[in-house]
């Protein structure tokens, strides 16, 4: 899957003050932070590595508490200021030596003392804790899981290795000198690369953790050419009360057309589908009572667009340009997902309808891509009823006779004809306010 910057920021899914990020992030090592971040900037890149990363998150839900307390993030940072650190040992002592030069370091540099017990034995308790995990071989991991564990296997079976799990931690200095030396020129990279699958492991025990403790549930996956995304009691994960919804996506309706007043809740649906559309795609469970969604080339979104002052670029200015990078992407590949909200804000009410109607027309012959629009000019529907393969659908607002409103977050079937920006207005007391003499 292909994202971008700017669907990533709409999204609300890495940054901010509330991000999906921080729900999803049960890693134990910043390692593993770094790791699941940058999965979430890269997605896997086909159905069937996909389908490896959610086989993985399968088992870890099962077994999330096999993970092992061994090793914490300050083992790692140890391990990595220890290897950055210089020893100052041209060559390997002689047992006579050792033994003088672990007194001296217990008498007279006690930092030097502390630092070698400290970090040798961090560099201890990360390959005991790889060894811990090891033993998950024996509950037949899925490919993606095991092809760590082998390595984890086959690199605690050297001699070195060994060694270092089997000290214990009241060994002498000079036993942990002779194994600080060998350790820095022997395993130094072998070490850094067994980080790195810890990292991955770490990452997606997280997803599994997070999946487990939220009550998500794992999607079932599609091939892209199935072109499905189907979600029942979908909802959005950072709301605290949310308001659950039904969502059919298929080739037959592959465009969605959304409307309803301010603050019915459009913006936040458009934004529920696109979380949850990642999510599946970095294997992990997703906020819906059920989902079948087919594998996607990639998520687009025009929502939030910002102004260039620096460059002298208008709003509708970047809103074309944001509009004109999707084309592209659309034209280059298919099987994307595209959300839009509010198309063309930055110009007058005419322009933006000319302009959305315009661009609609162009993305229903993208038969191979599902699209979601959300929108005030419900006008633009009238020239779309004929089309077979949009489904209308509206975020239902409760007005009463007596200009009061209730926003109910359900969404109906057809095109919303609800105005009730003056009842804001007037509600607020705006324009009492304004009649006010000073």
């Amino acid at each position: 899957m292909i994202l971008d910057k700017t669907t990533l920021q709409d999204l609300s899914f890495l940054n901010g003050e509330q991000s999906v990020f921080a729900l999803i992030n049960r890693c134990t090592t910043q390692a593993g932070s770094d790791t699941l971040r940058k999965l979430v900037q890269n997605p896997p890149a086909t159905f069937e590595r996909l389908q490896e990363q959610q086989e993985a998150i399968r088992f870890w839900i099962r077994h999330t508490d096999s993970w092992t307390k061994q090793v914490s993030n300050g083992t790692l940072v140890m391990i990595e200021k220890f290897y950055e650190s210089a020893d100052g040992v041209a060559g390997r002592s002689n047992p006579l030596t050792l033994l003088i030069n672990s007194l001296v370091q217990k008498v007279f540099n006690r930092n030097a003392y502390s630092f070698v017990r400290f970090s040798v034995s961090h560099i201890i308790d990360f390959l005991k804790g790889c060894a811990e995990l090891v033993t998950l071989q024996d509950q037949d991991p899925p490919i993606a899981v095991d092809r760590e564990l082998e390595a984890f296997k086959e690199v605690l079976s050297l001699p070195l290795c060994l060694s270092l799990v089997q000290t214990d931690a009241d060994a002498s200095q000079a036993v942990l000198m002779d194994l600080s030396y060998r350790a820095r020129r022997e395993i130094k990279h072998i070490v850094f690369q067994l980080i790195e699958r810890y990292a991955r492991l770490d990452a997606q025990h997280s997803l599994a953790l997070a999946t487990r403790e939220h009550g998500w549930e794992l999607p079932e996956l599609l091939p892209s050419k199935a072109m499905r995304f189907e979600a029942v009691k979908l909802y959005h994960p950072l709301l605290e009360q949310p308001v659950a919804y039904d969502i059919l996506f298929s080739r037959e309706k592959n465009f969605l057309f959304l409307t309803g007043a301010n603050m019915s809740g459009k913006s936040t649906l458009i934004r529920a589908m696109g979380v949850s559309a990642l999510m599946a795609h970095i294997g992990m469970g997703v906020p819906a009572q059920s989902m079948q969604i087919s594998f996607l080339e990639g998520i687009i979104t025009n929502m939030q667009v910002e102004d260039n002052i620096f460059l002298g670029e208008s709003y509708f200015f970047a809103e074309v340009q944001r509009m004109k990078l999707t084309a592209q992407k659309l034209n280059r590949n298919r099987y994307h997902l595209v959300l839009m909200d509010e198309l063309f804000k930055g110009t007058n009410v005419h322009d933006a309808y000319e302009c959305s109607r315009a661009v609609i027309e162009g993305l229903l012959g993208q038969q191979d891509n599902l699209m979601a629009l959300s929108t005030h000019l419900n006008e633009l529907s009238e020239n779309l009823k004929e089309k077979t393969n949009i489904w209308f659908r509206y975020c239902y607002t409760r007005i009463s006779d007596d200009g009061h409103y209730e926003f109910t977050y359900q969404l109906k079937e057809g095109v919303s004809r609800d105005r009730i920006g003056y009842l804001v207005l007037k509600n607020e007391g705006v324009l009492d306010l304004l009649r006010q003499r000073v």
